[in-house]
């Protein structure tokens, strides 16, 4: 592998906000992900703390009028909520599902999210992920491409809205944001956040 594809030696520190029912795919790809890249990532849930775990949804599309859910695996965090300070990371994913319906209701997870807003630090969301985004102001003139059921209050938001393609495998990069409508474009979405951040990887 040529060198300049190598990754730097210095990682960077992510932030993954999740909640019970966060979409299993949606939190685990990236955190293995982000593992395999040699970075580093604290999972974090409000009023819980290290070690403890959240439940987790697989949601699946098979011909229904929306999505079916599953349960999914447990997902154990790795750091404290009540110990974050936003200021030691340079980016935040938040995952879809579930979670962010109710995520957006704790003012602490708003005000969390509102530092990597103003300080334009690299955000990725996915799925219902945007919806964080939209209650944390962070969506106003952004190109972005959520799950059709949120488009609307991304539309509200001030959000321009990029729909999904037929196989949701699409991605919106603006900025320092990159967003995506569901675990299909994971792959890509993963693949283009670790470009906009400054991570490359190759194995030696």
């Amino acid at each position: 592998m040529g060198k300049d594809r190598n990754m730097s030696h210095e990682k960077k520190k992510f932030l993954m906000l999740v909640g019970d029912f966060v979409e299993d795919y949606e939190a685990f790809v990236p955190l293995q992900i982000l593992d395999f890249c040699e970075q580093i990532v604290h999972v974090v849930c409000p009023d819980k703390k290290k070690e403890d775990t959240v439940k987790t949804a697989i949601h699946d599309f098979l011909g229904d009028q929306t999505y079916t859910e599953k349960p999914g695996h447990l997902l154990k965090l790795n750091y404290s909520f009540a110990e974050v300070n936003p200021k030691d990371y340079d980016a935040l994913i938040i995952p879809g599902g579930r979670s962010p319906e109710y995520l957006r209701l704790d003012k602490r997870v708003i005000k969390l999210v509102k530092h990597f807003i103003e300080e334009k630090k690299y955000i990725a969301a996915v799925c219902h992920g945007p919806q964080i985004l939209a209650a944390a102001g962070g969506l106003h003139s952004k190109h972005v491409c959520p799950y059709p059921a949120v488009g609307p209050e991304c539309v509200l938001a001030g959000a321009i809205v990029d729909p999904p393609g037929p196989a949701f495998m699409n991605v919106s990069v603006d900025g320092n944001l990159v967003t995506a409508p569901a675990w299909p474009a994971l792959g890509v979405w993963m693949r283009k956040f670790l470009i906009t951040c400054g991570v490359h990887y190759s194995i030696p």
